[in-house]
């Protein structure tokens, strides 16, 4: 029976993606938030900043309770999206910032295959519009990657408004106010905060907006320009199937909001939670944008819409709020690595749905693969989640996650998991958690079950085994 069942899906699946091929492939649409917590969208349960364009992707398809990145910061966790493996396979594992981004050897390696390149040499249009922080040097330009367009900036972080910040409000990082003092400085559109202990970083330094491979001068609200470019191409290319990577660096610090969208916001007490708002807002409302201009290319039953945030978010930095989990951006915790994740596919996945099964970015590029009828290759981590999708299955094969970063790691396997987050890497120290009946984090079993807290932790070793030393 089990034989026969197997056999029916695969014969419905191979139904499922010929009868794609002969009509047309769909196009894929990938909307990435940066540093947004997991409780922040309407639709994750927050009710103080309204996000009713990104909750319709989940009103109108599926919302993900348990989905995973690669990595809790960015570059790494986009390494993992684009290629479907776990970045340490390959040496990515920490956060390139500032500076490093220039260097030579600091980048997504050049034989490593992204999804791009995979959907390109199946016919597709591929754009990204936004943020590419897997390499600021020639070798790692996003056109070597598969991109046949693009159009934004290379490095961690960008201006949204450069000096003198029209029509936004400003809110820098400071280690020290006018006069020797702590706290905050505020003036009419720019305010100074103590709160991290540290400087505003130079994300604009040798980080130029680009169009192709020529810098621009930009003069809108950098999520608007994003935009503008996603709706341009859209539009452009609607007669043939396209893969647009659309990786917004809102909400991503520098916290700049504009004044337009604060007023919406006044409510809120604190003036570092209402710049956030409006960040939010901004893009959610340009969310809005796309899929309207989705819905007048009369694409809606033809196009896959994938959202989801590059990592959790950083509380202390920007107020980004990942309850009611515990930890934040940087974090092993399950708020440094669980994300919102929606999908949306008209007339094809079923409305109104909410999958609690365990998920992962990396499970994007064999699923877009066989949407778009090409072979997987075998070196993929990820999953097809086509059969959960469509409501074939209601699992998937069982994958143990990942995670390491220098001294920092984790593991969930099934409903366990370890984390590493002190200790040294001769002496780790391993706390263990129930996920399924602890989601926050807030009772450490590893005392009490040391069979299962060595059982996690050995097979963490050998998939550790498996992985290559940092590469940077």
């Amino acid at each position: 029976m089990k034989l026969l069942s197997v056999l029916a899906l695969f014969c419905s699946l191979t139904f499922f993606l010929n009868s794609l091929s002969a009509a047309e492939q769909p196009n894929i649409i990938v909307l990435l938030a940066d540093d947004l917590g997991y409780g922040e969208l309407g639709c994750q349960g927050n009710p103080q900043i309204p996000t009713p364009h990104i909750d319709s992707l989940a009103s109108h398809g599926i919302r993900f309770t348990q989905a995973y990145v690669t990595a809790p910061n960015c570059s790494p966790s986009r390494a993992g999206l684009l290629t479907g493996r776990i970045p340490t396979r390959f040496g990515y594992e920490f956060n390139p910032i500032g500076a490093r981004n220039e260097d030579s050897g600091t980048g997504l390696p050049p034989d490593e295959q992204t999804i791009a390149e995979r959907l390109h040499d199946q016919g597709y249009t591929t754009c990204l519009i936004g943020k590419w922080h897997l390499g600021g040097t020639a070798d790692y330009h996003p056109f070597r990657h598969g991109f046949d367009e693009f159009f934004g900036f290379m490095h961690e972080g960008h201006y949204f408004v450069p000096p003198p910040y029209h029509g936004v409000t400003t809110m820098l990082r400071r280690k020290t106010l006018p006069g020797r003092q702590k706290g905050r400085w505020i003036s009419d559109n720019l305010i100074y905060s103590t709160h991290m202990g540290y400087d505003e970083p130079d994300y604009d330094a040798n980080n130029p907006i680009i169009r192709g491979g020529q810098p621009v001068n930009e003069t809108e609200y950098l999520t608007d320009a994003f935009t503008r470019e996603a709706v341009s191409f859209i539009h452009r290319h609607q007669d043939k199937p396209f893969f647009l990577y659309l990786a917004y660096n809102a909400v991503h610090s520098p916290l700049q909001g504009k004044k337009k969208d604060i007023q919406h916001f006044t409510q809120i007490e604190d003036i570092h939670r209402q710049i956030f708002a409006a960040m939010l807002s901004s893009m959610d409302q340009s969310i809005g944008k796309i899929l309207k201009q989705v819905q007048q290319s009369g694409l809606d039953a033809k196009t896959l819409i994938v959202f989801l945030s590059d990592n959790g978010g950083p509380t202390r930095e920007l107020t980004s709020s990942n309850l009611p989990l515990r930890g934040e951006k940087g974090s092993m915790y399950e708020g440094g690595l669980r994300v919102p994740f929606l999908m949306r596919w008209t007339g094809t996945l079923a409305p109104k749905q909410t999958i609690d099964v365990p998920v992962s970015s990396l499970d994007l590029f064999p699923t877009f693969a066989a949407l778009a009828g090409a072979s997987l290759p075998q070196n993929l981590d990820g999953r097809n989640l086509l059969p959960l999708l469509l409501q074939q299955k209601t699992e998937l094969p069982v994958a143990d996650f990942f995670w390491r970063q220098g001294r920092k790691a984790a593991l969930r396997s099934g409903d366990w998991k370890i984390v590493q987050m002190r200790g040294t890497r001769e002496k780790p120290v391993w706390e263990l958690y129930n996920l399924a009946n602890d989601k926050s984090e807030t009772k450490d079993l590893a005392t009490e079950l040391p069979e299962k807290r060595l059982e996690l932790q050995t097979r963490w070793n050998e998939l550790n085994a498996q992985m290559k030393p940092a590469r940077f």
